[in-house]
């Protein structure tokens, strides 16, 4: 993926932690982002590639409002994403549920071919095994997240 390069004691400052991307291939070419700690999932058109990173902050602002999370708490993760850099998936759960959500993209892909913020969103809805002891799925786990951070 183009992009900056992390370095060794990069970490992410947003409230939703790190994202990792993969890449689809099919017509169109995907982009599959899931964040680290909801396991959320994002679908991304990849084309054209070389703004794919600058894209990204715009398509987690739709997938958020998707999600019904307060304009506030995007309009904050979406500045705090700001120079975004990249990293090797360091995560194994995080891969295992990518390689999921792959499966399962390509099991409906035809019936949301133009619709990747809506596919993105029903795939927030899978039951995620990391998941099991909190919240069970990415949706629920950021709607967890989100309670806990507006309650403060």
């Amino acid at each position: 993926m183009p992009g900056v390069a992390a370095g060794a004691n990069d970490r992410s400052a947003t409230l939703l932690g790190s994202w990792y991307a993969t890449l689809l291939r099919g017509r169109p070419a995907v982009a599959l982002f899931v964040n680290e700690p909801t396991l959320l999932p994002l679908l991304m058109p990849v084309a054209p590639a070389r703004t794919l990173l600058r894209r990204l902050p715009a398509a987690v602002a739709d997938l958020l409002a998707g999600h019904l999370v307060p304009r506030e708490l995007i309009d904050s993760e979406v500045a705090d994403m700001a120079g975004a850099r990249v990293a090797p998936t360091a995560n194994r759960s995080v891969v295992g549920v990518m390689n999921e959500f792959g499966h399962l993209v390509e099991a409906f892909r035809d019936n949301y071919f133009d619709d990747l913020l809506g596919l993105s969103v029903q795939l927030a809805a899978t039951p995620c095994s990391p998941l099991y002891r909190r919240n069970v799925s990415p949706d629920r786990e950021l709607a967890a997240l989100v309670a806990q951070h507006t309650s403060r």
